[in-house]
C-alpha cells in the first residue's frame, strides 16, 4: 500500500482541525446532554466510515475490508474503555460539566501514545517476525483473562497510580473550574481534575497493549492502523456521554470483547504457519459477536432505563467555593498586590484627623 507523504499530512491536519473544532464547540463547561452525545457521536462515525469508503475506492476492495476490520474492533474494545472511565469519574465524583475537558485531553494523549505504540509494533514485526507469536499468545491470554474476570471491575481507591500521583504530587482536595493546576499560598497544587487525567491516561495505554496487536492481526498497514485507531479514538468522548449511563445493561459485552480478543488471536497464530483467514470473514466474525453480545445483554436487562453509576457516599473530592476560588493566586507570575477603594469621605475624614493632631502637637510644643 504506497501512501503519499501528503496523505499523511493530510489526515493529521484533519485530526488536528476537527480536535479544534470539538473543542471550541465545549470551550465553556456545561453538563453534555443525551441528544447532543448521539449527534456527535453520529459526525465522527460518520467521518470514520467516509473515511474507509474513501480508502476502499483509493486503495481497493482489500484495504477497504481491512480497514473497516481494524476500525471494528478497535471501536468495539473501547466501549469496555468508555465503562472504565465511568467507574472513574464516579469514584472522582467528577462534575458532569467538567467531564468534557479531561477527556478531551485524554483522548489528545491518546492518540500520541497508540501513534507511538504503532509505530513500535511496526518496527518490531518488520525486524523480530517471531514477535508475531508473542502478540497472538498475548491476545489468547488476554481473551481468556477476561472471560475470567467479566465480574470484575476497576477499583480507582486501589490503584497504585492513584496512590503514587498522591504521594509525590501535592493537591488539593477541590475542584476549582476546569483547572488542572492552581497556586496557593505560593504553592503550585494539582488539583483532583490532574489526578483523573492521569489515571484515564494510564488506564487508556493499558487498553492500548490489547487493542494495538489485536488490529496488526488483521492488517499489516501502518497507514491503516493508525487512521482505524485514531478515527476508533476520535468519538470515544461522545460515546462515553451516549452509554455512561448504560453500562448496567451490557452484562455480556466484556464476554463479546474477550472474544473478539481470542479469535484475532487465533487468527495471527493461522496467519503465521498455515493460511491466511480472509478479511471479510474476519470482519463478519467481530461484527457478529459483537453484534449478538449487544443483543443478548439488552434483551437480559429489558426495561431498565439510564442509571448514573452510584456515588460514594463520601466522595474524597468536592466543589470548591467562591471563598475558596477567591483565595487562589495567578498560576504563572505573581499576583499584584490589590488596593481596596477608599471612600472619598473616609480619606477626608483620615486627612482632617492628622491635620488636628498635628495642630495639636504644635500647641503643646508652643506652651
Amino acid at each position: 500500500m504506497d501512501v503519499p507523504f501528503w496523505v499523511w499530512a493530510a489526515v493529521l491536519g484533519f485530526i488536528v482541525v476537527m480536535l479544534a473544532i470539538d473543542l471550541f464547540a465545549h470551550r465553556r463547561a456545561h453538563v453534555i446532554g443525551v441528544r447532543e452525545a448521539a449527534a456527535w457521536s453520529g459526525v465522527w462515525v460518520a467521518f470514520g466510515v467516509a473515511f474507509g469508503v474513501l480508502v476502499w475506492r483509493v486503495w481497493g476492495a482489500e484495504f477497504g475490508q481491512q480497514y473497516f476490520a481494524g476500525y471494528l474492533i478497535e471501536k468495539s474494545l473501547a466501549v469496555d474503555n468508555v465503562f472504565v472511565w465511568a467507574i472513574i469519574f464516579s469514584y472522582f465524583a467528577v462534575p458532569r460539566a467538567f467531564q468534557h475537558r479531561v477527556l478531551f485531553l485524554g483522548v489528545l494523549g491518546a492518540l500520541v501514545f497508540r501513534g507511538i505504540f504503532i509505530a513500535a509494533g511496526a518496527v518490531l514485526i518488520q525486524n523480530f517476525s517471531w514477535i508475531l507469536y508473542v502478540f497472538a499468545a498475548f491476545l489468547l491470554f488476554t481473551g481468556w483473562k477476561m472471560i475470567r474476570q467479566r465480574e470484575e471491575h476497576l477499583d480507582p481507591e486501589s490503584s497504585a497510580v492513584l496512590r503514587a500521583f498522591r504521594r509525590w504530587v501535592p493537591m488539593t482536595d477541590a475542584y476549582h473550574g476546569q483547572k488542572l493546576l492552581v497556586r496557593k499560598n505560593g504553592v503550585l497544587l494539582a488539583t483532583p481534575l490532574l489526578a483523573v487525567l492521569v489515571l484515564i491516561e494510564v488506564t487508556d495505554v493499558v487498553f492500548a497493549v490489547d487493542s494495538i496487536p489485536a488490529i496488526f492481526a488483521v492488517t499489516d498497514e501502518v497507514f491503516l492502523v493508525f487512521t482505524a485507531n485514531a478515527f476508533a479514538i476520535l468519538g470515544l468522548r461522545a460515546m462515553y456521554f451516549l452509554l455512561a449511563d448504560l453500562i448496567h445493561r451490557f452484562i455480556y459485552l466484556k464476554t463479546g470483547l474477550a472474544l473478539v480478543l481470542i479469535w484475532v488471536g487465533l487468527k495471527m497464530l493461522l496467519k503465521i504457519d498455515l493460511f491466511y483467514i480472509p478479511t471479510p470473514i474476519s470482519l463478519a466474525v467481530v461484527a457478529t459477536i459483537i453484534t449478538v453480545s449487544i443483543i443478548l445483554s439488552l434483551r437480559a436487562t429489558r426495561g431498565q432505563g439510564r442509571q448514573a453509576l452510584p456515588a460514594p457516599a463520601n466522595p474524597p473530592f468536592h466543589v470548591a467555593t467562591e471563598a475558596e476560588d477567591a483565595a487562589l493566586e495567578p498560576v504563572w507570575g505573581r499576583r499584584r498586590p490589590s488596593r481596596s477603594p477608599v471612600p472619598q469621605q473616609l480619606e477626608e475624614t483620615e486627612e482632617s484627623a492628622r491635620d488636628a493632631e498635628s495642630a495639636h502637637h504644635h500647641d503643646r510644643d508652643l506652651r
